[in-house]
C-alpha cells in the first residue's frame, strides 16, 4: 500500500504479465493486420485490489467522498474504483557519440550538469515521452506518459566508448496500451546520436537519427516502435505523428539548409561551377527542358553575383549540407579521409622527387630515405590486380575482349544488329551519319563467315562511343593536354567464348570537306600497323573510362537513384514496410553524392583534371540522360536491349545469354532472382491485391514525385512503368535495389585494380594516332614506343588517379553487405518477413560458393587460366579494404 500523501499508485505486477505477447505481437493476418482495441492494452492483466484495509489512509480519502470512505472500512476487499492506477515502466536509451567528438561533449555536459546553473537544472537534459497506439475516450487524444528525463551528468561519456547506454523511467496508466511513439526533447546544448530504446526488452524503437538541441530544432523529435504498418493500418493514436513526422522532413522549400537540418527537398545542379572566379569556371546548370538531368538534394545556398542562376559553391563558412541522417558516420569518414591522406603523401612524395632533382643536392636523397623509413609502408599502394597481371604498357587483345565482359565496365557491349553502323545524330550539325566500317576492314576476322551470316549469327559485338562522344571533340581537342576521338569497336565473338577486337573505326567532327574525318584501324600487320593498332586500343580505352565513370557510373547509379531517395524520405514514413525495406539500400548515398558535387564533378574537380572531358563532363551526361529509361535498368531489361540476351522461358532466369561466359551478366542474374525473390515475398505479404496498392498514398505519392519532381525533365515519357499492380510494385523495387547494390557494385569496387594501371587503361591521351599526312608521322615511326608513351598522362596524373580510385574502391570496416542485415528487429511482429530476409541470406551464401566454382572452372576462359584474375565483383560478401569484392546494400562511394 502506498504510504501516506503518495499521489501514485504503483503496480507491482510482474514484467511478464504486463508485457504479454499476445499484447506486443498482434496476428500480422488478423484483422486486416490492425490491432484489437480489446487485445492491445499492455497493462490490462494489471489489476489493482485493496486487501485488508483496516485503516483509512488520509491520502487516499482525501480524494474519495466519506460515504465511499465509509464503505471501504465496512468491505476492505473491494477494488478502489475512482483512483487512476500507475506504475514505472523501465527503458534502455541507447546512444552514440562521434569519438572526435567526446572530449567537447564532457565539457558540455559539465555545463549542462548544472555546476554552473544549480537554479536551472530542471531545464537540462533529455525528455522522453511514451505515445500509446490508443487513444484516451475521454479526451479523444493519444494516450501519453509522463515525461522521463535522461540527465547524462551523472553519468559523463566513457573516452574510449562511442556508445552509451541509459535507463530511464516511464510512468504509465495500467490502460495504457502498447507503446507506438515516443517524443523527444534535447535540452542540452549539443546534438547526440539515438541509436535505439528499449521498453522492459520487449518494445523496440530503432531510431537511428541525430537529435538536435530544442534551441536549434524547438519541434518534439518523433520515433517509432519496430511495428511496420501501411498507412491504412495505422492505430488512430499514431495517424497524426506519421503526418507531422513526414510534416516536418518535407520542410518548405525555403531558406538556406543547415548542417542540422533533416529537411529533404530537390533542386537542379547549378552548383558545379562558380562564375564569379572567371568564365573558365562556368558550366551550365543541368536540369530543365535544355540540360535534362535528375534531380539532386536542394541546399538553398544564395546565387552568385555573376550569374544568378547559379548556387555559390560550398566553403568552410558555409558548406555543402546533406539531411543530417545521411552524413557519414565516423568510421565511414575516417576510411575516406585516409584514403585521401594516402594519396596525398604519395603525390607530394612524388612532387619533392620531381622538383628536387637527386643530382643537384643530398638532400633529396635523404628526405626520400627519411620519408620511407618513417611511412613504413602506411601510405604504399598496392599493385593492382589488372589484365592477366601483365605489367605491359600495351593491352592484349584477348585481354581488351575480355575486359568489356568481366572488367570495370561490363555493361557497355552491345550486339551488332546493323553493318555498317550508323549515327543517329543530326546530320545537319554533325555531319554525315554513315560508318567509314566496310566489310573488307573485317571479312577476313570471320571465321569463314560472310558478315550478314556473322550477323545472323549472333557473332558481332560492338563498343560505341561515337554519339557520346563526337559533339564534344571540338571543345575536348582544343586543349593542348587532351586529344579524343569518337570510337567504335568491332568484336569477333570466337568459338572459344571470347571476344575478338577486330576493328576499330576513330572519328572526329568534320572540319574540311576534302579530308576524311574517319579512320579504320585493324588489327596488324607489321611492325607500324601493331603500334597504331595499340594507339588506337588506347584511346578506345580512354573513351570507355570516361563513358564509364561520368554515364554508367555516376549518371545511372549515382545521380539517377538520388529522386527515389529524396521521395522516399519526404512520402515514405519510417513506419511504412516499403522505407524499412529501402532504407540499407539508400545509405549514405546522399553525401557520396553531395562529395562528388563537390570534388569530383565541379569546374575544376577531379573528373576534369584526370579524364579527357574536361569542362564538357557533366554536358554529357546530360546528352545521355536523354536517352535514359527506369524501364531499362533491370538487369534482363538491359541485357535484352543491349542484345546480349533474348528472352527464353525455358531457362533459369527467364532470358537466354548470346555470350555464354559473361561473367556479369551470369553471376548479376544469380543475384538479381534472389532479390526478386525477396521481393515477391516481401510485396505479396504487405500487398495481396491491386486494391492495398491503390488505397496506399504513401506509395502512390513516393513514385509520383520520384518520377515529376525527381525525374521531373522525363516525366512525360511512355516507358515510366505503372504502378498498379504487386507485380508493378515488385518489378520498380527489384530493379531500385539492383541499381544500388550490385549494378554500382559491379561498376565501382574493380576501379582501382582494372583502372589503376594507367598505361593499360588510360583516363585519356595526349596525342592522336598518327597517319602518314601527319607532322609526328616520322617522329612516330623514329620512336613508336616513345611516342605510345608520351601519349599517356603524365607520372604525377597517373599517382594522382590511382589515390582517387583506391579511395573510391575501398570497402569501409563498418560496410553493409548484401543479405547480410544484422538486426531484424525492425520487423517485430512479422515473422514472415524475418524468414524471407534469412532465406535472402541463405542465397547469398549460395550466390558466393557457385561464383567461386564458376572462376575455378577452365572452360571459361572469361574468368579463369593462367595468370586470368577471377571475375570477384559480385561476390556479395567482403573485408574492409581495396579488395576487388563485395556487394555493399547501397550506393556508399
Amino acid at each position: 500500500m502506498a504510504a501516506a500523501g503518495t499521489k501514485e499508485i504503483f503496480c507491482s505486477t510482474s514484467k511478464v504479465e504486463i508485457f504479454s505477447s499476445k499484447s506486443l505481437l498482434p496476428n500480422h493476418h488478423q484483422q486486416n493486420k490492425t490491432l484489437s482495441p480489446n487485445s492491445t492494452s499492455l497493462f490490462n492483466s494489471c489489476k489493482r485490489s485493496v486487501v485488508q484495509l483496516r485503516k483509512v489512509v488520509s491520502a487516499a480519502t482525501s480524494a474519495i467522498p466519506m460515504a465511499a470512505s465509509q464503505l471501504l472500512e465496512l468491505d476492505s476487499t473491494r477494488a478502489i474504483p475512482d483512483i487512476p492506477v500507475q506504475f514505472s515502466v523501465s527503458a534502455q536509451v541507447h546512444l552514440k557519440y562521434d569519438t572526435k567528438e567526446n572530449m567537447k561533449a564532457m565539457m558540455l555536459q559539465w555545463l549542462d550538469s548544472g555546476a554552473n546553473n544549480a537554479t536551472n537544472s530542471s531545464a537540462r537534459g533529455v525528455f522522453l515521452q511514451l505515445v500509446s497506439t490508443e487513444v484516451d475516450p475521454r479526451t479523444g487524444e493519444p494516450k501519453v506518459s509522463k515525461e522521463a528525463v535522461l540527465d547524462w551528468s551523472k553519468d559523463y561519456l566513457n573516452l574510449y566508448s562511442d556508445k552509451v547506454s541509459h535507463e530511464v523511467q516511464f510512468v504509465v496508466d495500467a490502460n495504457f496500451g502498447v507503446p507506438g511513439a515516443i517524443l523527444v526533447t534535447n535540452k542540452n546544448q549539443k546534438e547526440f546520436y539515438l541509436e535505439s530504446i528499449s521498453i522492459e526488452g520487449l518494445v523496440h524503437f530503432k531510431c537511428q537519427s541525430w537529435v538536435q538541441p530544442e534551441k536549434l530544432h524547438p519541434e518534439k523529435r518523433i520515433f517509432f516502435s519496430n511495428k511496420a504498418y501501411l498507412p491504412s493500418e495505422t492505430p488512430v493514436a499514431l495517424k497524426a505523428l506519421r503526418k507531422e513526422e513526414l510534416k516536418q522532413l518535407r520542410g518548405d522549400g525555403k531558406g538556406i539548409r543547415k548542417l542540422s537540418d533533416r529537411i529533404y527537398d530537390y533542386d537542379v545542379y547549378n552548383d558545379l561551377g562558380n562564375p564569379d572566379k572567371g568564365s573558365e569556371h562556368v558550366r551550365p546548370v543541368l536540369g530543365g527542358q535544355h540540360r535534362p538531368y535528375p534531380r539532386r538534394c536542394r541546399t538553398g545556398r544564395p546565387f552568385t553575383k555573376s550569374d544568378p542562376k547559379a548556387e555559390t559553391p560550398a566553403t568552410e563558412s558555409m558548406p555543402m549540407y546533406v539531411p543530417r541522417d545521411e552524413v557519414f558516420n565516423d568510421v565511414k569518414r575516417q576510411t575516406v579521409d585516409a584514403g585521401s591522406w594516402k594519396g596525398m603523401v604519395n603525390n607530394f612524395s612524388l612532387s619533392l622527387k620531381i622538383i628536387l632533382p637527386k643530382k643537384s643536392s643530398e638532400f633529396p636523397i635523404k628526405l626520400d630515405k627519411m620519408f620511407k623509413e618513417s611511412t613504413s609502408g602506411a601510405f604504399k599502394f598496392d599493385p593492382p590486380n589488372i589484365v592477366s597481371r601483365d605489367a605491359s604498357c600495351c593491352l592484349r587483345d584477348d585481354e581488351f575482349g575480355r575486359l568489356t565482359l568481366a572488367g570495370m565496365n561490363p555493361i557497355s557491349i552491345e550486339r551488332l544488329k546493323v553493318f555498317p553502323p550508323v549515327s543517329k545524330l543530326d546530320p545537319s550539325i554533325y555531319g554525315p551519319q554513315e560508318s567509314a566500317l566496310r566489310e573488307e576492314h573485317i571479312i577476313s576476322h570471320l571465321d569463314g563467315m560472310s558478315v550478314q551470316q556473322a550477323i545472323d549469327g549472333k557473332k558481332l559485338f560492338m563498343l560505341d562511343y561515337h554519339d557520346s562522344y563526337l559533339p564534344f571533340l571540338n571543345s575536348i581537342n582544343a586543349h593542348p593536354d587532351r586529344k579524343a576521338y569518337a570510337t567504335r569497336t568491332i568484336f569477333f565473338l570466337t568459338q572459344m567464348g571470347t571476344l575478338k577486337p577486330i576493328a576499330i573505326e576513330l572519328s572526329l567532327p568534320q572540319m574540311n570537306p576534302y579530308v576524311p574525318s574517319k579512320q579504320v584501324i585493324t588489327p596488324p600487320v607489321d611492325a607500324t600497323t601493331c603500334w597504331q593498332w595499340q594507339l588506337a586500343k588506347a584511346h578506345v580505352s580512354s573513351n570507355d573510362s570516361g563513358a564509364h565513370e561520368l554515364i554508367q557510373h555516376w549518371l545511372r547509379t549515382h545521380a539517377c537513384m538520388e529522386p527515389f531517395i529524396i521521395a522516399a524520405k519526404r512520402h515514405l514514413s519510417v513506419m511504412h514496410p516499403i522505407h524499412k525495406l529501402l532504407q540499407p539500400h539508400m545509405r549514405y548515398t546522399m553525401d557520396i553524392n553531395a562529395r562528388a558535387r563537390e570534388l569530383l564533378i565541379s569546374a575544376g574537380g577531379i573528373i576534369e583534371s584526370l579524364f579527357s572531358t574536361k569542362e564538357c563532363s557533366v554536358e554529357i551526361t546530360s546528352f545521355a540522360y536523354k536517352n535514359w529509361r527506369f524501364d531499362m535498368e533491370s538487369l534482363p531489361a538491359d541485357l535484352i536491349r543491349r542484345g546480349v540476351a533474348e528472352p527464353d522461358p525455358t531457362e533459369p532466369h527467364g532470358i537466354k545469354l548470346l555470350i555464354e561466359d559473361y561473367p556479369y551478366a551470369n553471376d548479376g542474374l544469380l543475384i538479381w532472382s534472389a532479390i526478386e525473390k525477396l521481393v515477391r515475398d516481401f510485396v505479396n505479404y504487405y500487398y495481396p491485391d491491386e486494391n492495398r496498392i491503390r488505397s496506399d498514398p504513401e506509395l502512390n505519392a513516393w513514385y509520383y514525385e520520384s518520377i515529376n519532381k525527381g525525374h521531373a525533365d522525363l516525366r512525360h515519357e511512355s516507358w515510366w512503368p505503372r504502378l498498379s499492380t504487386p507485380e508493378d510494385l515488385v518489378s520498380i523495387l527489384t530493379t531500385l535495389i539492383w541499381i544500388a547494390s550490385a549494378e554500382h557494385a559491379a561498376l565501382n569496387f574493380g576501379q582501382y585494380h582494372y583502372g589503376g594501371y594507367v598505361p593499360a587503361r588510360p583516363s585519356y591521351m595526349r596525342r592522336l594516332v598518327p597517319n602518314e599526312h601527319d607532322p609526328e608521322y616520322q617522329t612516330f615511326l623514329a620512336d613508336p614506343e616513345g611516342y605510345f608513351l608520351s601519349s599517356l598522362p603524365s607520372l604525377k596524373e597517373m599517382t594522382f588517379l590511382m589515390s582517387v580510385l583506391d579511395i573510391l574502391s575501398t570497402h569501409s570496416p563498418d560496410e553493409e553487405y548484401l543479405g547480410d542485415r544484422k538486426d531484424l528487429s525492425t520487423w517485430t511482429g512479422d515473422p514472415e518477413i524475418v524468414e524471407a530476409f534469412y532465406r535472402f541470406s541463405m542465397d547469398m551464401r549460395m550466390v558466393e560458393k557457385e561464383i567461386e566454382k564458376r572462376n575455378g572452372n577452365p572452360k571459361l576462359r572469361n574468368r579463369s587460366g593462367a595468370g586470368i584474375s577471377p571475375y570477384e565483383l559480385l561476390v556479395p560478401s567482403s573485408g574492409p579494404g581495396v579488395t576487388r569484392r563485395g556487394v555493399p546494400n547501397s550506393i556508399s562511394i
